[in-house]
């Protein structure tokens, strides 16, 4: 209770309750209604018409399929999310052979979330055996067994897979990765739209048709930056002239105030420009430093800062390259968020 206590503190999650868990599944959803029940003398929450039953292995619910089983509770007293079978389900003997098999095509797998007329699924509860509460799985057959509804089965999306063994760890980290870096915002000190900052732009546009770009110009007040931040997670931070921070302390003071870093790593690419014919590559490296000092005290509060130096060439054709390198190195950055590379100077 005090870890989950902890959680909610440190992501600042609002209106959550929390209830002793059972010793079973069954049990444990046993306490959390009771926790919603008015005939209990400690209940403090106010019975809902409806309650869903969810499992926490299955982080990627959305919300339209939690309305559907809710719509569909509410109809016909009880719904729960299927999916098809993925394989052929049989019934061994007790001697360990073949007794059975099932029709894969007339039979479900029964997902979560699941959902219930409170007063429906609270009276099955009451009711059930020790046996169900010890060994049971199956909510839905609660329902039908006590209180005689048949639920609505309602097609899920396969996002609702269960993160069951270690190696889920890795798929689901993969699917965290994919839904966060969907979108990339070009933070920029000028409106020019000849400055480089806007070149790059189309580039990301044109070369990362399967990523959303978006563009923002920052101001003294940092205004347009906070309209595009809740739904963003990747930032690249044009800087033409000045090798200065100060900008850039002032992006990552916006992001951090935002807590926007506290569920998922936040991105940040500082792109600065430079003319090797004018300026040598270590000279402009040198002078930007202090990314390195930064990254590291950024990266406590999970966000992955690293440098990137364009050669900003009066040669159109040696530009182009460098703007197509960039586009390449940054989608390598928001795709794979590697700590390994907090702190870097790459070069485009």
């Amino acid at each position: 209770m005090e870890a989950m206590r902890n959680i909610i503190q440190r992501y600042g999650h609002k209106r959550i309750s929390l209830a002793e868990a059972g010793a079973t599944r069954h049990r444990s959803i046993f306490n959390g209604l009771k926790a919603l029940a008015e005939d209990q003398p400690d209940c403090k929450l106010t019975k809902p018409e409806v309650v869903i039953i969810h499992d926490a292995v299955r982080p990627f619910v959305e919300e339209d399929i939690l309305l559907r089983v809710v719509l569909a509770a509410k109809e016909h007293g009880a719904a729960g999310a299927i999916r098809p079978l993925v394989s052929t389900v049989i019934s061994p003997s007790a001697d360990g052979h073949l007794d059975h098999s099932l029709d894969r095509a007339k039979h479900r797998a029964s997902e979560m979330p699941q959902a219930f007329l409170f007063d429906v699924i609270y009276e099955a509860y009451q009711q059930c055996s020790d046996f169900d509460l010890e060994f049971g799985t199956e909510c839905l057959q609660l329902a039908l067994k006590y209180c005689h509804r048949k639920a609505k089965l309602v097609e899920g999306p396969p996002a609702l897979w269960k993160v069951t063994y270690k190696q889920d760890l890795c798929a689901a980290e993969a699917m965290i990765k994919e839904k966060i870096s969907q979108e990339i915002c070009v933070v920029m000190n000028t409106k020019d739209e000849e400055s480089v900052g806007h070149l790059l732009e189309e580039v990301l546009r044109k070369e990362l048709n399967c990523m959303k770009v978006t563009s923002t110009v920052m101001d003294h007040t940092g205004g347009d930056i906070r309209n595009v931040i809740e739904q963003c997670y990747s930032f690249i931070c044009v800087n033409v002239v000045s090798s200065d921070s100060q900008e850039t302390r002032k992006l990552l003071r916006i992001l951090e105030e935002s807590s926007l870093s506290l569920l998922y790593p936040v991105v940040v690419v500082l792109v600065h420009c430079f003319d090797s014919t004018l300026v040598p590559l270590a000279q402009k490296m040198e002078s930007l430093v202090w990314i390195r000092g930064l990254a590291k005290e950024v990266k406590e509060r999970n966000i992955l800062l690293s440098g990137l130096l364009l050669n900003y060439s009066q040669d159109e054709q040696k530009l182009q390259e460098s703007l197509g390198q960039s586009a390449a190195i940054i989608a390598a950055l928001v795709k794979e968020r590697n700590s390994a590379l907090v702190g870097q100077l790459l070069v485009a």
